[in-house]
């Protein structure tokens, strides 16, 4: 694993981080203030015991009887009875404030944001983390980004090339590459970098100019982009077009039981060929 992957994978753990540390600050930030609910509570509750409270009827009068205005004047100023006295006494209320638990409380409007947003950022941060391993891990089943089979070394060579010495490249549709005669003359450059094995080169079928896919021109002995004109010779040298390089290469070995391993996790790219080592175009062209 290279440094690159190294960096992204340390980038990856601190955003995942990040993710869990802004959940628990805002778990913590959520947690209602006792100093800041009491007003509310004490008013809730005053309310509480004054819909509670009994209630008083006045009735006043509205005649007078006749027989009561006749009564001499010293019977107006008798003292009332003791029990008439009690009855009309004050009336004093007793309030009793009794705090609200955090379970009659609830959910606060703000608890609700912040561990909303808490869970969209930790959803958010997993999914990139997610993509980011994804892209750098290679498939473990196998398929394009891992090591893929392409087959017998000793029988690819004979089954691309024919009577006449024309080739037909064998594509691996897992490898998304094309295997191809490696001349008997290359350059140290591709041995060293593994691009060459048993005799044999795999190429990336996607063209380095804007990604199309490049066919295989029979007739012509080369591999000649639709899109933009782009050709290359059988080995994937530029011969002409906009492509600024050569056709990008996997990394290849040949196993102790002969089987022709493309690592498809490994792509090198080579700049343009001085001098081409295979003769092309061969033929007229397909485009």
């Amino acid at each position: 694993m290279g440094g690159v992957e190294l960096i992204i994978i340390g980038v990856a753990a601190v955003a995942i981080a990040a993710a869990v540390g802004a959940f628990t600050i805002a778990f913590r930030r959520a947690e209602p203030d006792a100093s800041s609910l009491w007003p509310k509570r004490v008013e809730r509750r005053a309310r509480q015991t004054d819909r509670s409270a009994p209630t008083m009827e006045i009735v006043v009068p509205t005649e007078v009887d006749e027989e009561d205005q006749a009564e001499p004047q010293e019977a107006m100023v008798e003292p009332e009875p003791s029990h008439v006295t009690e009855a009309l006494a004050p009336i004093t209320e007793s309030q009793v404030i009794v705090e609200a638990s955090p379970e009659e409380v609830g959910v606060t409007r703000r608890q609700f944001f912040n561990r909303s947003l808490a869970a969209m950022s930790v959803a958010w941060f997993g999914i990139m983390g997610i993509e980011i391993l994804a892209f750098l891990w290679p498939k473990i089943s196998g398929g394009f980004g891992s090591d893929v089979d392409a087959g017998n070394a000793a029988e690819l060579i004979p089954e691309m090339t024919d009577a006449a010495g024309l080739i037909t490249p064998a594509f691996i549709p897992d490898a998304r590459a094309y295997v191809v005669p490696a001349p008997a003359e290359v350059s140290e450059d591709l041995t060293e970098k593994d691009l060459v094995a048993g005799g044999l080169m795999a190429l990336y079928q996607r063209c380095v100019h804007l990604g199309c896919r490049v066919p295989w021109c029979g007739d012509s002995q080369g591999f000649e982009c639709p899109c933009h004109g782009s050709k290359y010779n059988s080995i994937g040298e530029y011969f002409a077009g906009p492509a600024p390089r050569n056709l990008d290469r996997f990394a290849v070995h040949v196993t102790d039981a002969g089987r022709l391993i493309i690592r498809t996790g490994t792509i090198v790219e080579t700049p343009r060929a001085i001098a081409q080592s295979v003769s092309y175009p061969q033929g007229p062209s397909c485009i």
